[in-house]
């Protein structure tokens, strides 16, 4: 696609590499039929083709409107349009620079703005645990739209204390421990029960996907560095062999570090180590599988019945890993199955997107559970907090991580 930048653009990191990302471009329309807001909306600008001509209009010196910057908003940077691609367009970047050239052009209304902020300064803040307690103890009573965003209370279960020669760091996250803490406890199990020994970086909080995706990008880079300052002690020395994620939305975006940083002269290199080092947990089971298949319990298995997989669009399309979970599983014993239709489709969670856009998100995920729940399952699983909670309040079934699972039904250690 044949790109002439406006001269504010010219020269600049972002405007060089959206144009290079535009010349990749062919117009062959192959990713409207995966876009989920297309095929909700059946509008051109609210599919992946249309939002790269309203950002290449803007970046050529058009001026955005409200109206360019609602289509903008209304993208849940699923990125099935890149696995769709035939040419490569990296169409998640090119929808950051985007966005951000837009916010600095068409300014929002207030109540717009301050739920933005809330959602970028309180979710990464410590401020949300006590804040989330507080909504569990009273969530019976809370109103509906407010109660699907409030999980019920759950037990972590026991952290193990073995040690082992081999350790791996993994990222807390910011909203799981609060939310799902059992995710957490169960990773650092399973991975004790294979010898390897779970260490928590104090001070590495937020991913900083929160934050960049809600045009904050410089608030977002700052959280990238605190977390490669907090990680650096344990990689620089060699005390760990791999960096785990257990949520596919903090995956993706710590496997991007190396390009968020790339022109920062201080962390460009850290990044891109940091980044190199990233393993979703599910990259881990080719090498756990010997372990696991001798402490699985198989009364437990058999008890876990027929578990419908939701693979998130961070683990199939940010990450490009597909099939992973569930051939792994199966080969434990486990019946698992991904929907027989739309399974590449997104569950609506997205991120912030289900608070900014619920009519859309809700949509999306009463579609999602339809197809999942044609597949008669015992229940669901999945593998970013996001999707486990926003498909569990559409259903009674129960939804969980995958690793939860898995853990479940292993021969406990001593």
């Amino acid at each position: 696609m044949q790109t002439n930048l406006a001269p504010e653009y010219q020269g600049t990191a972002d405007g060089q590499e959206a144009e290079a990302i535009l010349r990749k471009c062919v117009h062959c329309g192959f990713c409207t039929a995966t876009c989920p807001t297309y095929q909700l909306l059946g509008d051109e600008l609210d599919g992946p083709r249309g939002r790269i001509y309203l950002i290449k209009q803007v970046l050529e010196g058009a001026e955005p409107t409200r109206k360019t910057q609602e289509h903008l908003d209304r993208c849940l940077t699923c990125r099935n349009c890149e696995s769709t691609c035939p040419s490569g367009v990296q169409y998640g970047h090119l929808i950051d620079i985007g966005r951000k050239v837009v916010e600095a052009k068409v300014p929002r209304p207030l109540p717009e703005r301050a739920v933005r902020w809330a959602l970028k300064e309180g979710l990464p803040s410590p401020v949300f645990a006590p804040a989330m307690k507080l909504g569990q103890l009273v969530r019976e009573v809370l109103p509906e739209k407010l109660k699907a965003k409030v999980p019920a209370p759950q037990d972590a279960g026991m952290w193990p204390t073995r040690k082992h020669a081999r350790k791996m760091l993994m990222l807390a996250g910011c909203v799981q421990p609060a939310m799902s803490p059992n995710i957490n406890s169960a990773t650092a199990r399973v991975l004790d029960a294979c010898g390897i020994e779970t260490v928590i970086a104090p001070k590495a909080g937020c991913c900083g996907a929160v934050k960049f995706h809600l045009n904050d990008q410089a608030g977002g880079m700052d959280e990238m560095r605190a977390n490669i300052d907090a990680w650096w002690p344990e990689v620089s020395s060699g005390a760990v062999e791999a960096i785990v994620m257990n949520a596919s939305g903090c995956g993706v975006t710590v496997k991007e570090y190396g390009h968020a940083l790339r022109h920062d002269p201080d962390y460009a290199a850290k990044a891109e180590r940091i980044s190199a080092m990233t393993r979703d947990v599910s990259e881990l089971l080719p090498m756990l599988m010997p372990e696991l298949k001798a402490r699985i319990q198989p009364e437990a298995l058999r008890e876990a019945g027929l578990q419908a997989f939701h693979p998130p669009c961070t683990l199939q399309h940010g990450q490009q890993l597909k099939g992973g979970v569930e051939k792994h599983l199966g080969a434990l014993g486990f019946e698992v199955k991904t929907a027989c239709n739309e399974a590449h489709l997104c569950c609506g969670s997205a991120g912030t997107y289900s608070v900014l856009q619920p009519e859309l998100s809700l949509q999306l995920r009463d579609r999602k559970l339809g197809h999942l729940k044609a597949l008669d399952p015992q229940g669901i699983v999945s593998a970013n907090i996001g999707c486990i909670t926003h498909l569990q309040s559409g259903t009674a079934l129960p939804v969980q991580h995958w690793i939860e699972l898995l853990d479940a039904v292993l021969r406990p250690t001593h």
